[in-house]
């Protein structure tokens, strides 16, 4: 093992690469971790810029096994990272008359299968709502985090852990074999260097498919988008108030605790456009999208007011730009599986791939126990 510098390296320093590196610490010690994060600090990009909910499976009565994975996991972050829990809020689901994929009737069916918590709205909340659009309200249990809160408690636990971060350090190639050696660039510094590992995780979201084409490696067929969260300040009475309209091309209102706003985000105004990267036509679209775009706060603003007309008082501050990553299936499903893929040729080369917050937790069966890892090397 002396030429070994860190038998299990990690690629991305969000949400989803920091809780591997703490669970691979429990499995073999911190000492045996890196992290490897291009921007100045972890959490930065998607892991921060999106709606902050900790899904409890409302949203997904199209996807039974993503909604009762919510239910299973929502409990575990919040009990694990309730520093993080912004709960200080009303939360509030309504079921349009049009265009829905799902009745009001059928949402209720959904909800008792699942096990979640559902009862019809104070009569007060009611009355914010169109009844002309507007079938039915529910209050629900449904939580958002603090995503800066996110990063305090896990840049602690990753220090009590012992484990390695190298920030403002881009990953440039990897060479696979029994001994992974993955070249990096200090981008402060212009300093080259490389790493020698056992088993790579990557961890890169958006940018899982750059690494794997750069070292010539199998890419996967993702989706992206193009993505626009409006930050707003909404008006007094729906402060601390969270509402999904669905099941369908609706909207969501909900509380942004970092910054003490609202997001507003509608289905068919977030997505600015989207691409795919397709291993059949050369398997990555290298694309950085001009960020900031013209925002579409106007028309979201616009739609949701049919529904809830006082959002027509909300007042636009600024909005979170970010690309969304998904599997191909889950746009046609609206399921959100975790991704857990080993190169086809070098099976110690995983890429990962998630999608909520909560996803966090099927990490524990994907990840190799030492036996598995000794199996691999």
């Amino acid at each position: 093992m002396t030429d070994i510098d860190y038998p299990h390296i990690i690629i991305g320093g969000g949400s989803y690469g920091c809780f591997a590196a703490l669970r691979l610490a429990e499995l073999y010690g911190g000492r045996t971790v890196v992290i490897i994060e291009q921007d100045q600090d972890i959490m930065l990009r998607a892991s921060y810029n999106n709606q902050a909910r900790v899904h409890n499976g409302y949203h997904y009565p199209r996807s039974l096994l993503t909604a009762l994975r919510s239910r299973i996991n929502a409990p575990r972050f919040i009990a694990e990272f309730k520093n993080t829990i912004f709960s200080t809020t009303q939360q509030f689901y309504a079921v349009s008359r049009r265009q829905s994929n799902v009745t009001a009737g059928q949402f209720v069916q959904f909800c008792r299968r699942i096990g979640a918590d559902l009862k019809p709205a104070p009569t007060a909340i009611q009355k914010l709502f169109n009844e002309d659009f507007i079938e039915a309200v529910f209050s629900v249990t449904e939580h958002a985090f603090d995503a800066d809160q996110l990063k305090e408690s896990l840049h602690e636990r990753i220090q009590a852990a012992g484990i390695t971060l190298l920030t403002g350090t881009e990953a440039i190639r990897v060479r696979a074999g029994a001994t992974l050696a993955v070249e990096i660039k200090d981008l402060r510094t212009g300093e080259q260097r490389t790493l020698r590992g056992r088993h790579l995780y990557n961890c890169t979201y958006s940018r899982l498919n750059r690494i794997l084409s750069q070292s010539g490696l199998q890419t996967i067929r993702l989706q992206h988008e193009a993505t626009e969260m409006a930050l707003v300040e909404p008006p007094a009475s729906l402060r601390n108030t969270s509402i999904t309209v669905m099941c369908g091309p609706f909207f969501s209102l909900m509380p942004f605790p970092p910054l003490g706003l609202s997001t507003l985000s509608h289905v068919s105004y977030t997505p600015h456009y989207e691409w795919t990267d397709d291993p059949a036509a050369g398997g990555y679209t290298p694309h950085s999208p001009a960020f900031p775009l013209p925002t579409r706060f106007d028309r979201m603003r616009r739609d949701a007011a049919r529904y809830v007309p006082a959002l027509r008082e909300c007042t636009y501050v600024r909005s979170l730009w970010e690309i969304k990553t998904i599997l191909p299936q889950s746009g046609v499903n609206d399921s959100r599986p975790i991704l857990f893929k080993r190169d086809p040729s070098a099976p110690n080369v995983i890429s990962i791939l998630g999608s909520k917050i909560d996803n966090i937790y099927d990490l524990d069966e994907a990840l190799p126990s030492p036996q598995q890892a000794l199996a691999l090397t």
